[in-house]
């Protein structure tokens, strides 16, 4: 097996830090002048069904949008400290090891309890749907966190897209097998693969919920998950699923991977909650990547206003 050794993207092709800022300023004063945060794209023609018109996606305050104003974490740490056990468990060697991945052509098929099931080219959908930029906490159920300044665009607009059912109450992403290229699925971890994640409707549905097709302004990065992952920023890192291929909706809540491999320790939900403790460790604090320091953690990964009410009357030691 021949491993191409000299990543496809490095630091020096995407948008600095620098710029990003600066470009992230300017378009925060622009938006006060004009009274909107974001506006979007236009759409282009892709072979998908017409989408109704709905509140999906509509533009989030800039408080909640923009991480609440805190700087994102340099590239390097982000594109160079992953869990992607597809490829490795080491954290570092992901970054050479996933450059292996063919990521062109990629489909991505929606289907299940939808009255418009459909498949489309990763291309068709970034030209449909547009990008936008949102700072995202990233919080690892392992105790680490990271700012992470994703693009791409709201998760709903791709599910409202097929039209989904009444009977659609959870939402299943099934992630790339290829064991060919992702050596990690050859090892012994205990994972079955394809890995599989899911999400309650109303969660896949809600306007945080992010399709991740790009990182600093460029093109998503193959060892954070390229071309199409998850950022479901209430949640742990694992809820956030990378390379996905197929979404599925359901009326049953599926089961995903690490339910399967240890389901006491990694349950449906993953929210982050510093109160409910890892059977293995403690989740009150967390270690910023770059900093020596650890901070509080704070509940719902400091989303709570804007997610709490979805699990209004469950119990909170479910919900990991």
């Amino acid at each position: 097996m021949l491993i191409r050794r000299r990543p496809e993207l490095t630091d020096h092709d995407v948008t600095s830090p620098e710029l990003f800022s600066g470009r992230r300023q300017f378009v925060l004063a622009s938006a006060a002048v004009l009274g909107a945060a974001w506006t979007g794209r236009t759409a282009l023609a892709a072979p998908v069904p017409s989408l109704a018109p709905s509140a999906c996606g509509a533009p989030l305050a800039d408080a909640v949008r923009l991480a609440g104003g805190e700087a994102p974490s340099p590239l390097a740490d982000i594109a160079g400290y992953n869990n992607y056990y597809e490829f490795s468990t080491d954290k570092k060697a992901v970054r050479t090891l996933a450059q292996a991945l063919t990521i062109t052509p990629w489909a991505v098929t929606v289907e299940g309890e939808v009255d418009k099931p459909y498949t489309a080219d990763i291309d068709d959908l970034r030209k449909l749907f547009g990008s936008e930029e949102r700072i995202y906490r990233f919080r690892c159920v392992e105790g680490w966190s990271m700012i992470v300044p994703w693009s791409g665009f709201p998760l709903c607009r791709l599910l409202e897209r097929a039209k989904p059912t009444s009977k659609a109450k959870f939402v299943e992403f099934i992630s790339l097998k290829r064991t060919s290229e992702m050596l990690g699925q050859r090892a012994g971890t205990g994972l079955e693969w394809p890995y599989r994640e899911g999400l309650r409707i109303d969660e896949a549905m809600h306007p945080l919920a992010f399709a991740v097709t790009g990182l600093y302004g460029a093109a998503l990065p193959k060892q954070n998950g390229a071309p199409l992952r998850l950022a479901v920023p209430w949640k742990y890192g694992f809820k956030n699923p990378k390379a996905i291929t197929h979404i599925r909706l359901v009326a049953d809540q599926p089961k995903t991977s690490w339910q399967k491999l240890a389901a006491a320790e990694y349950g449906f939900y993953g929210n982050v909650n510093p109160d409910i403790a890892h059977p293995r460790w403690s989740q009150a604090r967390e270690s910023r990547i770059g900093e020596l320091r650890k901070r509080p953690t704070l509940p719902h990964n400091g989303y709570a206003e804007q997610v709490a009410s979805l699990y209004a009357g469950m119990d909170p030691t479910k919900l990991f």
